[in-house]
């Protein structure tokens, strides 16, 4: 199940919210938390709040902003880069 979460990630191309990447593995999401936080200590995923800002601020929120307009949206799970060998 673990080489599951690999491969889902691998197929998305790309970071998937913890909610659809439990919908489509059929994993609890309780289930899914550990098996995530197993991959991101073997440095193979990492994870992330992503900020939406709602443009109140008169500037563009980033994910470490400090602006009271930014909220958190979806933890999303993502491949951590490895470099290509020759």
């Amino acid at each position: 199940m673990l080489r599951q979460v690999l491969e889902a990630l691998e197929q998305a191309q790309g970071p998937m919210p913890m909610d659809e990447l439990s919908r489509q593995l059929g994993i609890e999401r309780s289930a899914l938390e550990g098996m995530v936080s197993f991959w991101v200590r073997k440095g193979r995923l990492t994870e992330r709040n992503a900020a939406t800002c709602s443009g109140h601020c008169g500037s563009s929120c980033g994910e470490d902003s400090t602006c009271v307009f930014a909220s958190t949206g979806p933890r999303t799970i993502e491949l951590v880069a490895t470099p290509r060998s020759r």
